[in-house]
């Protein structure tokens, strides 16, 4: 799998959370459940992962 096809799994994921779940929610909840739809098409996420600056 290339990054285009990663990619669209990730924003296609996104866009149908957006529209199930809708707006106001916190973003732990939207972080969460995509995290698991991205898991559920095979590819692994990491959460807050921490980035040095």
């Amino acid at each position: 799998m290339n990054e285009n096809e990663s990619g669209k799994i990730v924003v296609d994921a996104a866009i149908m959370i957006h529209r199930e779940l809708g707006p106001g929610l916190l973003e732990t909840v939207y972080e969460v459940v995509l995290a698991n739809e991205i898991e559920r098409h095979g590819l692994s996420a990491d959460r807050q992962v921490a980035v040095p600056i």
